[in-house]
């Protein structure tokens, strides 16, 4: 695949961004896209290897080397079908996948990995300008109906491939606007909302019926799901994780996802009372993740007095650890777009007491220094430093510590059992009521938008299954691939 030798001829090369002084003065998205030539040369970075680790890495098991052969030759109308055979979203995992992919590339053993993900990007958003990108709807219909609760990427995913299987399908979504994490949890500096639209308009036009402001259990009886032949429940990890930590009551001690939602929310017209804003304040943002640095891209945009962020680990290695050889997912510094607009990054760090003044307004932070203590056969132990006690001034602290797993609200009312980890159990996505299925964040927990494309997909496998008694649903890696 690719260029015989192209490795050594070619240099990785990545999109570059806008000045960050440029960048921080909205919400757009800000990379600069490479020359058709140069992307051309990505692809000939492809090795041709004998085992694409690559291949194996990618969640949906995506035809990497192939696509990468035809964006080579110039082929950019098959290198989309060979991309769209396993990913129905490649333009979401082309801007928001952390590209497990690439850390499995063989070249990368010696050089910087193919640069995989921006090629895929750039693959899908060719298909959308030259038009290739259209409708599939179903030749035939079953006259199955299915109903899929949460419009996130495993919503999204399971819905379009049980409706190419020819069933009546329709999405109930409990917010005013169809995406879920993809629509509120990313902000548009990373993923503009135009993007989902863009898609959503397709699955409507295939024939997905969507429908909003729709909560199951709340204003949607339990009851009325009796009408439909299947259900598939994709409503995510929304449980958020909390701290014990003394004051945290305090007015400013916020959860990230409330702040991420309603800045979105606002870009679009809503009112949102009582907005929760960075504007001239000293912000801490307690939680290292993705979540985290989009916490600290949104603040510095906001107009914040300054931007701090507290990570309860060590700080990892800036090359990949030994610890993690490839081809495994490396324990390594990573540095976000965000980090660099302006962040004090702090690791090691715990926070100890949230101190709010008579008003019950946050004003600072009290936190102590730590370490782990590693014993063979026990579990880490966290040890304070004597004497770290620090004062550090701040009046908003966002909380960015993930998520303990899906609401019990659907769980209790369908009588579905759960597992050791809070999360939905499903034996190939079924659960112990036969013809309720479950996907995504809400059966494997708190994962990639990649994992929740790649449940949906193979979800979709298991209802079409159940409903027929056979499927022609692509497998993992398997997509229906064209003649080329």
């Amino acid at each position: 695949m690719g260029k015989l030798g192209g490795f050594k001829e070619y240099n990785r090369a990545d999109e570059s961004n806008l000045d960050v002084q440029e960048r921080v003065s909205n919400y757009n998205e800000f990379t600069i896209p490479l020359p058709d030539q140069k992307i051309k040369e990505q692809g000939s970075r492809c090795m041709d290897c004998g085992i694409p680790f690559c291949h194996s890495a990618c969640p949906l098991g995506n035809l990497i080397p192939d696509f990468n052969d035809m964006v080579h030759q110039e082929e950019w109308q098959s290198a989309l079908d060979i991309l769209q055979s396993t990913n129905n979203f490649p333009e979401f995992t082309g801007r928001l996948c952390p590209a497990p992919c690439e850390k499995s590339c063989v070249l990368g053993i010696i050089s910087e990995p193919v640069a995989i993900e921006n090629i895929e990007k750039n693959i899908v958003e060719r298909g959308f300008a030259e038009g290739w990108i259209k409708p599939q709807a179903p030749a035939i219909r079953t006259g199955k109906t299915v109903v899929v609760i949460g419009s996130g990427p495993a919503g999204l995913a399971a819905a379009q491939q049980l409706n190419r299987a020819g069933h009546l399908v329709t999405v109930f979504e409990r917010d005013n606007a169809i995406g879920g994490l993809l629509r509120y949890g990313i902000p548009n500096f990373k993923l503009e909302k135009a993007i989902i639209d863009r898609r959503i308009a397709i699955l409507e036009a295939e024939g997905i019926v969507f429908k909003t402001n729709v909560n199951v259990g709340e204003n949607y009886s339990i009851k009325q799901l009796n009408s439909f032949d299947a259900i598939v429940l994709c409503g995510g990890a929304t449980e958020r994780r909390s701290i014990p930590t003394r004051g945290i009551e305090s007015k400013g001690v916020v959860q990230a996802m409330t702040f991420l939602t309603q800045q979105t929310k606002a870009l679009y017209g809503e009112t949102i009372p009582n907005q929760i804003t960075a504007t001239g304040k000293n912000v801490i943002v307690i939680g290292g993740g993705d979540t985290g640095s989009d916490c600290v891209g949104t603040s510095n945009r906001q107009g914040a007095k300054s931007v701090t962020n507290f990570e309860i680990l060590p700080k990892p290695p800036e090359y990949r650890s030994e610890k993690t050889p490839w081809p495994f997912w490396p324990l390594q510094l990573k540095t976000s777009s965000s980090h660099e607009e302006g962040c004090d990054r702090n690791w090691l760090i715990n926070t100890k007491e949230f101190i709010s003044n008579d008003k019950g307004e946050l004003t600072g932070l009290i936190t102590v220094e730590v370490a782990w203590k590693m014993t063979p056969g026990e579990r880490p132990q966290l040890i304070e430093k004597e004497g770290s006690e620090k004062v550090w001034p701040c009046e908003l602290a966002l909380l960015a510590l993930g998520f303990t797993g899906p609401e019990k609200t659907l769980s209790d009312q369908l009588g579905i059992e759960i597992d050791f980890k809070n999360n939905y159990k499903a034996k190939n996505y079924q659960t112990n009521i036969p013809n309720i299925f479950t996907a995504g964040d809400m059966r494997r927990g708190q994962s990639l938008i990649v994992w929740a494309i790649s449940e949906g997909r193979e979800a979709a496998r298991e209802v079409d299954n159940y409903l027929m008694g056979y499927t022609n649903l692509p497998t993992k890696g398997n997509g229906d691939l064209p003649n080329l």
